[in-house]
């Protein structure tokens, strides 16, 4: 049984009970929720409540998400780089530019439509077993439950933080030393399309580790704590570091000084945020056994990587 339990912050408190489920259970639709709560399937405190009621705080919220058939688009023949798969749990590499599942303005030719192609009885799982999300223009590992049993030990490890996630990123910028980012995030109050670290907002940690340092950037090791929507790229632009390419976080783009011909070429052709999905490590559902896979940069980072690094022998900081 997908059953899912959260309880209500207290900046949730007054709104209503389908608008809480909404912020709490962003993978699914608010239409889905809705029809859940009028299906019994949302317990407050233990008991039933309409659509409309409002919450207060500190409530626990169990949803049972086991429902018919979840099927929000349609299968395509879309190839997958399948890192490993068993009966249970499938660990794919998503490239840069591929959209995790179907939104405004993307309804068709995203990983949810090649999962739905790849194996049809995905169809029964909500976003077809996708537990968790990277951004588009993030490229890496990703993990998708096959089964119930599995959907409900993923989305518990993930709650539960025991599950490993660590990325590479280049930011802008010398850093001195790697850190920790404990600052909470939530939709930016103008812009509905960004998120920005604010007080209400949900808990988010983030620690980072120097590899390497260039003459104006950095090449990090990033591990994920918490897992809101654009957390990386928020929280290293809210402490002045931001990813390189990035379109919504990474502010006007500028040249940097002592930058020859290949890494201005390599800079300004550089149309995404440089971030990966490196490693994932994680509790097999069914055996209990700790799993780890890691997938190496993509040759866009890698070019950029090397770009840097003749730039700093060419002005002898090497």
């Amino acid at each position: 049984m997908a059953i899912l339990t959260e309880k209500v912050p207290e900046n949730l408190a007054g709104m209503r009970l389908d608008q809480v489920l909404a912020e709490l259970f962003s993978d699914y639709s608010r239409s889905k929720l809705q029809t859940w709560i009028k299906a019994g399937r949302v317990r407050v405190n233990g008991q039933e409540l309409k659509t409309r009621d409002k919450l207060y705080g500190g409530e626990e919220i169990v949803l049972d998400a086991e429902a018919e058939a979840v099927l929000e688009c349609e299968p395509e023949a879309i190839p997958l780089d399948i890192v490993f798969e068993d009966k249970a749990i499938l660990i794919v590499n998503k490239p840069a530019g591929l959209v995790v599942h179907p939104g405004a303005g993307n309804w068709s030719g995203t990983l949810q439509n090649a999962l739905l192609h790849h194996d049809s009885n995905l169809e029964a799982l909500p976003r077809a077993g996708i537990i968790h999300r990277i951004d588009k223009d993030t490229s890496g590992l990703l993990m998708v439950a096959k089964t119930l049993q599995a959907h409900h030990s993923l989305s518990d490890q993930l709650q539960e933080r025991t599950i490993t996630r660590e990325y590479l990123a280049i930011v802008k910028g010398w850093m001195t030393a790697g850190g920790t980012v404990d600052a909470p995030i939530g939709r930016h109050a103008v812009d509905r399309v960004r998120y920005t670290v604010r007080d209400d907002g949900k808990e988010a940690v983030t620690h980072y580790r120097l590899i390497e340092r260039f003459i104006h950037h950095t090449f990090l090791r990033v591990q994920l704590e918490t897992g809101r929507t654009h957390q990386i790229r928020v929280h290293m632009a809210h402490i002045g570091y931001p990813l390189v390419g990035d379109p919504l976080y990474g502010g006007p783009f500028r040249m940097p000084g002592d930058c020859g011909p290949e890494l201005e070429k390599q800079l300004r052709g550089f149309k995404r945020q440089a971030l990966h999905a490196a490693k994932l490590g994680l509790h097999h559902p069914r055996t209990g056994d700790y799993c780890e896979w890691e997938q190496p940069l993509p040759d866009d980072m890698k070019a950029l990587l090397q770009a840097l690094a003749e730039n700093d022998k060419q002005h002898g900081k090497r």
